[in-house]
């Protein structure tokens, strides 16, 4: 099943909230210049000078979105910087003068229609409490509307999806004269846009992992590395398989193994609306799910089942469905056998390119192989790539153009999104996330999409290079630490970063490439993270947790086998860390905390988490620190961080965490 090889590796994972959101209201302003959604549950309230607020109840306490709008001065024709970057360094100075102020991002979008910023930071409210807030400013010729979301941060978990819901779904409205059509598109010139979606197979509910398969992930254009719109929960199933038309609508079927008819059902992102279709693919076979689904270049829709052996087509134009093959054609492929053998991952997973070929990935490695669709005859030999993981969960794979007009590959990976150079075999890792199948559709244009806007100026063109500025906090009181060590760089590469007095920093970075982000201070836990580079000028601060009496701090690659203390190879990097830590701040003192999952009796679990601690105390007294100076206690099962429900997520509680007992 797709989910078992989908669900591997997840601390990389995006956190998605688990609340539930209620069906929401449409509200559109009476000139007819945007619209946005809110929920159902809260209320909307005119303000003067045309402010809007929406509240959850009748009091802004718990929280509040606020909508501006306001006129612009006449812009001059040069400036020393663009406008959006302007904003975005105003944005960010005012941040800074809050009390104990954390940005999580400040950054600008590229849409072709307007400029924007979004920005997202916490600071201190009355009572020592955290305020959230998150905002949208958007400008277009001379108006500007600013969104944004205040809360309390105690509140995250009962209105937090529901605010970033709202900042979502505003939308500036085109004129009415650029209004596209709703006649279907033609063969000549597919109406398909720039936007990627992707399903995303996780969430986390009440601080553990669960499966989603429900949320769709919005990207605007083939840079798959900002970040996503999220449309959370709009499938009414769980689904492995996305295909998106050229009405730019998303066509997806149940991934339940119900070996019946069903039908699918279209979803259209833009009203954030979604109702069953008449097509009905036929029964999925004993056993069997529909695990992909593409797109060919004439607008037709297909669906493959989860062992490759039955392949379905559905023309949108006239409900047509039809079975294009029912039988694995890779059969008579030489390497069948290496794919098809009792206990082998999934081929099912698909993309369609030009020249009618079907291209297919091999779940277990990330292996390439195609078909013609015409003979259905198979690719000789599989296509190895350079640069994936070696083994685990390789969920879709699509081709895509670019800004350029390249088509690029990209492929849904055990923790991450690679873009694949096809001509030398070479992945790279473009965002961090889960996917069951990506879906997009403009690799078949035949014409660049006109735009929809003629505004002047026009937007500036997105820039090709990144810089990311930050400042270097203590994660407990956000103070400056401008007497750390930071390293910044690709992996290998990494170069020293100057820290001002405030803690800044300012790097230049690759967009879309992992960024390296080592700390070191004294007092503190050494830091060593993965951050994904953006484009154009954009702000994340980095914290660092203080080695305080009473913390307890997590190793985070630390892992053992199940039912075991046998520690995972993975897991020596994290403990050549702490062994560092100890040596190098030869006053600690810790006490190792062990955790099992629920498999077994609960004795025998606390058992075998007090031989995982003595295991990881055994490692650091051979390398040099005494015993004296640690402790250790075994939990059992009794503290999970993740479902116990499945293996993957079990993993994540066979660990060991260490709290500071003295300094």
């Amino acid at each position: 099943m797709k989910v078992l090889l989908t669900l591997a590796l997840l601390l990389c994972w995006l956190q998605l909230h688990a609340q539930e959101l209620v069906p929401g209201r449409v509200y559109a302003d009476s000139a007819g210049q945007y619209q946005l959604i809110y929920p159902g549950t809260w209320q909307r309230q005119s303000r003067p000078a045309g402010e809007m607020v929406f509240m959850v109840g009748k009091s802004p306490e718990q929280a509040i979105v606020t909508l501006w709008q306001r006129p612009l001065p006449a812009r001059p024709q040069t400036q020393a910087a663009p406008f959006a970057q302007r904003q975005q360094d105003a944005i960010w100075q005012n941040i800074q003068q809050l009390p104990q102020a954390r940005v999580l991002y400040v950054k600008q979008q590229y849409p072709s229609s307007h400029e924007e910023v979004r920005y997202h930071y916490t600071y201190a409210g009355e009572a020592a409490s955290r305020v959230r807030v998150l905002g949208r400013r958007l400008w277009r010729g001379n108006t500007e509307w600013q969104l944004e979301y205040k809360a309390p941060a105690a509140h995250d978990a009962r209105f937090l999806a529901e605010g970033e819901q709202l900042l979502e779904s505003f939308s500036l409205k085109l004129r009415a004269n650029a209004t596209p059509t709703n006649n279907p598109p033609t063969t000549a010139a597919p109406a398909c846009d720039n936007k990627v979606y992707g399903i995303a197979a996780l969430r986390v509910h009440d601080d553990l992992w669960e499966d989603d398969c429900r949320t769709i992930h919005e990207f605007t254009g083939p840079d798959l590395s900002g970040r996503p719109k999220v449309h959370r929960q709009v499938l009414p199933f769980q689904s492995y398989a996305l295909a998106k038309g050229f009405d730019n609508c998303l066509y997806s079927v149940t991934k339940a193994p119900t070996n019946a008819p069903e039908l699918v059902y279209r979803y259209n992102p833009s009203t954030r609306r979604g109702e069953y279709t008449t097509w009905q693919l036929p029964a999925q076979g004993p056993e069997n799910v529909w695990i992909s689904a593409a797109t060919d270049e004439r607008g037709h829709l297909y669906f493959m089942t989860a062992d490759a052996a039955q392949l379905v087509k559905v023309n949108p134009s006239d409900g047509q469905v039809t079975v294009v093959w029912a039988t694995d054609p890779l059969r008579k492929a030489p390497y069948y056998a290496a794919v098809s053998f009792k206990g082998a991952g999934s081929h099912g997973n698909f993309c369609l390119g030009d020249a009618r070929t079907l291209y297919q990935v091999y779940s277990t490695d990330g292996s390439l192989m195609s078909i013609n669709l015409d003979t259905r005859q198979p690719s000789p030999a599989l296509t190895s790539l350079d640069g994936l993981p070696e083994r685990g969960g390789y969920s879709d794979l699509l081709f895509h153009a670019d800004a350029d007009g390249q088509q690029r590959l990209y492929l849904a990976g055990p923790k991450s999104v690679y873009r694949v150079d096809v001509r030398s075999g070479q992945a790279e890792v473009v965002r961090r996330g889960i996917y069951t199948d990506l879906a997009g559709c403009n690799t078949f244009r035949s014409e660049p999409a006109k735009p929809v806007e003629n505004i002047s100026p026009p937007p500036p063109a997105a820039p090709t290079t990144g810089t990311w500025r930050g400042r270097l906090l203590d994660a407990a009181t956000l103070q400056p630490l401008p007497q750390a060590t930071l390293r910044l760089g690709q992996a290998g590469s990494e170069t020293t970063v100057p820290l001002k007095a405030d803690g800044g920093f300012s790097f230049l970075v690759e967009p879309g490439r992992a960024t390296i982000a080592h700390v070191q201070l004294a007092g503190y836990l050494p830091l060593d993270s993965t951050y994904t580079a953006l484009r154009g000028p954009y702000v994340q601060d980095v914290l660092i947790q203080p080695l305080n009496v009473g913390t307890t701090l997590r190793l985070e690659r630390v892992r053992f086998e199940q039912g075991s203390a046998r520690l995972l190879s993975s897991s020596y990097p994290a403990l050549r860390n702490l062994l560092k830590l100890l040596t190098d701040t030869p006053t600690l003192t810790i006490e190792l905390r062990g955790h099992t999952d629920n498999v077994g009796s609960a004795e025998k679990n606390v058992q075998l988490s007090e031989q995982r601690v003595a295991t990881v105390k055994n490692y650091l007294v051979r390398h040099g620190i005494a015993a004296v100076r640690i402790t250790g206690l075994g939990l059992g099962g009794t503290e999970p961080r993740a479902s116990n429900d499945r293996e993957v997520t079990r993993q994540l509680n066979r660990r060991v965490e260490f709290r500071v007992t003295g300094r």
